[in-house]
């Protein structure tokens, strides 16, 4: 995927990477997933963002960053998250949210990476958390460039129309006040590797 794609409004970048393929080359092998649900995440005017009124910290500095490079950052204190920064503008904090993936490629190793997921392959990477631990993404892949190998997003995926598409509010942005009700979260119909499906 080229710089090109993400550098547009994070609303098309968050549609558009649903049925692409993401894939993490490392010592221990190679694994990849079809990105099947994200959130758009539109920078400064949005609370619901880390970079809500240009907050810039130690954490969300990755965010001003170039596009198509990668946003990890933990949660908890043990769990990781991952973005990809997009956007228009030039060093506006927009970025786009992975929340899940169909697991492709190195499926063995997710499983050794996730055990609790008790070998049921929709449970491996059907969250934010658990698509960062199944793909073996931390802190070390923030700031990557997501354009080229070792870990990057490759086109030749699943082509989804817009009828396959469900758009609904972002998970877990209840601190936003009326920004929560944003339908900003996008996903595949009826895929079983979806982490929440709208009521």
């Amino acid at each position: 995927m080229k710089r090109e794609f993400y550098e547009r409004n994070p609303l098309g970048v968050a549609k558009e990477l649903l049925g692409k393929t993401l894939v993490h080359e490392t010592a221990q092998g190679t694994t990849s997933g079809m990105i099947v649900e994200t959130e758009a995440y539109m920078g400064p005017e949005d609370k619901a963002s880390h970079a809500f009124g240009n907050r810039r910290t130690k954490r969300t500095e990755t965010q001003f960053g170039p596009k198509g490079h990668a946003y990890v950052y933990l949660i908890y204190g043990m769990y990781y998250c991952f973005n990809v920064i997009s956007g228009k503008i030039p060093a506006k904090p927009e970025a786009v949210f992975f929340r899940a993936l169909q697991p492709l490629e190195g499926i063995e190793l997710m499983a050794k990476r996730r055990p609790t997921a008790n070998c049921k392959l929709e449970h491996l990477a059907n969250g934010p958390s658990k698509l960062c631990m199944a793909m073996n993404i931390a802190k070390l892949q923030n700031g990557a460039d997501l354009t080229k190998p070792p870990f990057y997003i490759r086109a030749d995926g699943v082509k989804v129309s817009a009828n396959n598409i469900v758009q609904a509010p972002r998970i877990g942005v209840d601190y936003a006040n009326e920004w929560k009700h944003k339908p900003w979260r996008f996903y595949i119909s009826d895929n079983p590797f979806v982490s929440v499906k709208a009521k």
